[in-house]
């Protein structure tokens, strides 16, 4: 998840919004250079968002079904998820390839008006985000749900019928799910949909060129808001997660403990 944020900031922020402002990277300005950035920052996207739900129902898994735990949420699984899901996104993302004319970054006329190309459209913004709204959604319901009833189940058996003890590390490590379950579903809801009802209208409008000020307003924020989902997502798990933490601060620290390695063995060589 956290590779997949990245690309996307590198990709459409850097190479593509930065690129056209300051960079001027003459190979992302015409084809084939254009048609493979669209691509895979797509497929980064798409491989986040969809990221995010495995995300989640690992985490539903894992709190609601302690028996099925041990089997599912394990190191291979997780890789076969994860190698599907980017798959999956870039197969799907393809067709992007062809949407721009041959000499030129220009989007062309078929992509807004052909049938099969407007059925592409329509499909590959339900499969990104929307989807993955309703999923999130519901498995994140589905958790939270069987929280507050394992919360209440545990209070009765413990005798604390007027709220938790604070030294209970249970109940501690429950309101944490809880509390990264809301701030995950909040910030994807929040940044994309903006972006979500902008697209919906132009398609429904077709307000390709002469829209009002106000949609391009409306366009120009959703966009920064769907690029910033990114950011917040790699906040989140930095914020929340204690392993994720320590990997970073491991990778930190990599550089200077081999550097430190090296001169022991260097003065040990030498000494000897």
């Amino acid at each position: 998840m956290a590779v997949a944020d990245l690309l996307v900031v590198i990709i459409q922020v850097i190479l593509d919004k930065m690129n056209y402002l300051y960079l001027h990277i003459i190979f992302f300005s015409y084809p084939p250079g254009c048609s493979i950035k669209d691509v895979i920052g797509s497929t980064a996207v798409s491989s986040s968002v969809w990221l995010t739900v495995a995300f989640t129902f690992d985490r539903m898994v894992a709190i609601c079904f302690q028996k099925l735990k041990t089997k599912f949420c394990t190191e291979r699984n997780a890789a076969v998820i994860i190698t599907t899901v980017s798959l999956l996104s870039l197969l799907n993302k393809i067709p992007l390839y062809f949407k721009y004319e041959p000499y030129y970054c220009k989007i062309t006329y078929e992509y807004f008006y052909y049938l099969v190309w407007i059925a592409f459209d329509w499909g590959d913004r339900i499969l990104t985000p929307v989807l993955p709204f309703f999923l999130i959604l519901l498995l994140n319901a589905v958790t939270i749900r069987h929280i507050f009833l394992a919360s209440a189940v545990r209070r009765k058996l413990r005798g604390q019928q007027n709220g938790d003890k604070p030294n209970d590390p249970e109940m501690k490590n429950r309101r944490r799910s809880i509390i990264l379950l809301f701030a995950i579903l909040g910030s994807f809801i929040l940044l994309w949909i903006t972006r979500v009802i902008t697209h919906a209208i132009q398609r429904i409008t077709g307000w390709y060129i002469g829209a009002p000020a106000g949609y391009w307003v409306g366009d120009i924020m959703g966009a920064m808001l769907q690029l910033s989902s990114s950011c917040t997502n790699m906040f989140i798990y930095a914020v929340t997660q204690r392993k994720f933490r320590e990997e970073i601060l491991n990778t930190v620290k990599y550089p200077f403990i081999t550097i430190q390695n090296s001169i022991k063995r260097y003065e040990q060589s030498w000494s000897m």
